[in-house]
């Protein structure tokens, strides 16, 4: 891999760990080499990861909405900044930048990055690894809702299996490496539920 899109809040969250495992992944990042591409915001853990790739002399892209730069939240370490006019286009472009996808803890905006990814890669319009840092279980109760997706006969199980999870950055680097991509439609039949 050599660029990871890295999804994540434009708040610090309530936790400590949130800040400073955002700054550990740009670490990794830079230490392996492996490019940052994420929303171009100097606010929150968007920030603090790229704080972590920047300050560790890593490769940082940031693709922001013109309107998010007029509020000055852009990030002035970067090494390239790319603006764009439409929150969709920015998830293009991102997607357009990146071999893979880490969703850190955030809100709205980040679970619809997160699913915009999952839905693509499920229609088969991408094959990249989509990866979950579960930074002290934030994620669990969405996990928990996924597994009840399947349950309920609207994800097939080898869908949900596309969504890569780990608590720890080396682990979750691991598994997006080694990740093959299902070469099933989403479709289910009545037959399979």
């Amino acid at each position: 891999m050599k660029r990871i899109t890295v999804f994540c809040g434009s708040s610090f969250g309530t936790e400590q760990e949130f800040e400073t495992q955002a700054y550990l992944l740009g670490r990794t990042l830079a230490a392996r080499n492996i490019g940052l591409v994420y929303g171009g915001a100097n606010v929150g853990l968007m920030g603090t990861v790229a704080d972590g790739a920047i300050e560790n002399k890593g490769t940082v892209i940031g693709v922001l909405p013109r309107f998010l730069q007029n509020k000055e939240i852009a990030h002035h370490g970067l090494t390239e900044l790319i603006l764009v006019e439409t929150m969709h286009e920015r998830k293009t472009k991102m997607n357009e930048l990146s071999d893979g996808v880490i969703a850190l803890p955030g809100g709205f905006g980040t679970l619809e990055e997160l699913f915009e990814m999952l839905t693509w890669a499920q229609l088969g319009l991408h094959k990249k690894p989509i990866a979950i840092l579960n930074i002290n279980g934030f994620y669990d109760e969405l996990l928990a809702l996924v597994e009840t997706m399947v349950k309920k006969g609207f994800l097939k199980p080898v869908n949900q299996q596309m969504l890569l999870i780990s608590d720890h950055i080396d682990d979750l680097l691991h598994k997006m490496t080694n990740y093959e991509a299902p070469a099933v439609g989403k479709w289910i039949s009545k037959e399979e539920v």
